[in-house]
């Protein structure tokens, strides 16, 4: 049995992962929709909304999320979030889960322009 809290001081951080608990999935969290454009190529990501709302920019179209709501990125997709709610916090799934390595070799920033920003 393990039990992992989100910090509330860390704008996010990571719970479960490879790198510290052998797992064959990575578990992030969040305490704020974070500004940066990227895009995975071999990263699914499946954001599950805890509390509060945010809004999520991915190739162009804004979404708004509020709890409750399950969000999937496929791999290819850009995608950013343009703010959130104080009380805002999600979870996060990486799909496969990299190595930290890996993850900043296949993870790739983009233009703003690309989003439609």
């Amino acid at each position: 049995m393990r039990l992992e809290r989100s910090d509330p001081v860390q704008a996010k951080g990571w719970c479960l992962c490879p790198w510290n608990s052998g797992l064959a999935l990575a578990l992030g969290y969040a305490n704020a929709g974070i500004d940066d454009p990227h895009v995975h190529e071999r990263i699914t990501e499946i954001y599950l909304v805890a509390r509060g709302i945010s809004t999520v920019r991915i190739e162009g179209e804004s979404l708004r999320l509020q709890s409750g709501d399950v969000l999937l990125v496929e791999p290819g997709e850009a995608h950013t979030f343009l703010g959130s709610s104080p009380d805002y916090l999600h979870f996060v799934l990486h799909v496969p889960a990299l190595s930290r390595d890996e993850i900043r070799a296949e993870r790739r920033e983009v233009s703003r322009e690309r989003l439609g920003l």
